[in-house]
């Protein structure tokens, strides 16, 4: 029986959450998942099925029908998938559940500044206003939940929305030295990223992988861009990550040539 296709990148935050939900469901592959090099242009192929666009992930159902956005796919998943929703059930938890995933945007993009911005001088502010979203979350699951790990009693939607992003920010950790500080300010949300780092259900990726194919991200080219005097982008295929070095965590020094990153 042909599979709905989810076209991905491995490394991808936002298609790492589709993985995280079959696995919770107990069908990891239920779905054929097709790696797409973002380092090269794209297949036209797969250009004529997304109308032109190039986000990922995409998912082809079994009938040719085409889905994008993450948080969509994962809803058309959780509905057509065996093993249990993993939206709540209750409407109004649910309803709780989609107001805390409608924080996921801008704290993303928080991270990806941080990461991204080449102004020292600049770092503090990009900083203070993820600490303020941690803020804002810790605050949150403290009026919803302040004695269970997770948002409810167990890993669900909004784990499964928020684990991949807490994932990508080792990068944040490895290249800015951030880490939430301590204090009772932000102890139930660092309990919650704790325990959603931690769940089996969502060890698709490794901070080392995370570290070695963001190094671009940090040097402010993404999404497999070329730096100036690169030839490769870290966010390669080959060679493998396993086998490349880590990079320099000083992002805002003399960046590394493609040979000392491993890249040739």
């Amino acid at each position: 029986m042909q599979k709905p296709i989810i076209y991905h990148i491995p490394v991808c935050p936002f298609c790492q959450r589709t993985e995280i939900l079959l696995n919770l469901k107990g069908h990891p592959d239920a779905v054929e998942f097709r790696v797409v090099d973002i380092t090269r242009p794209r297949d036209p192929v797969l250009l004529q099925k997304t109308r032109g666009t190039t986000a990922l992930p995409v998912m082809e159902t079994e009938d040719g029908g085409i889905l994008k956005e993450s948080l969509v796919i994962l809803d058309y998943l959780d509905e057509t998938i065996a093993g249990g929703r993993q939206r709540r059930s209750d409407p109004f938890e649910h309803a709780i559940e989609q107001m805390l995933i409608a924080k996921e945007g801008p704290f993303t993009t928080a991270g990806y500044m941080l990461v991204m911005n080449q102004d020292r001088d600049a770092r503090q502010s990009h900083q203070d206003k993820l600490l303020k979203l941690f803020l804002e979350i810790n605050d949150f699951l403290m009026e919803h939940s302040p004695r269970s790990d997770f948002l409810f009693s167990n890993f669900g939607l909004a784990e499964a929305v928020f684990t991949p992003i807490f994932m990508r920010f080792w990068f944040l950790e490895f290249y800015e030295g951030f880490d939430l500080p301590a204090g009772p300010g932000f102890d139930r949300v660092r309990r919650w990223r704790q325990a959603c780092l931690a769940h089996p259900a969502a060890q698709q990726t490794s901070r080392e992988e995370v570290v070695k194919l963001y190094y671009d991200y940090a040097l402010g080219a993404g999404n497999g861009a070329l730096l100036p005097g690169r030839e490769k982008s870290s966010f390669v295929l080959e060679p493998h990550w396993k086998t490349r070095p880590y990079p320099p965590a000083e992002k805002y020094g003399h960046p590394a040539s493609d040979r000392a990153l491993g890249l040739l």
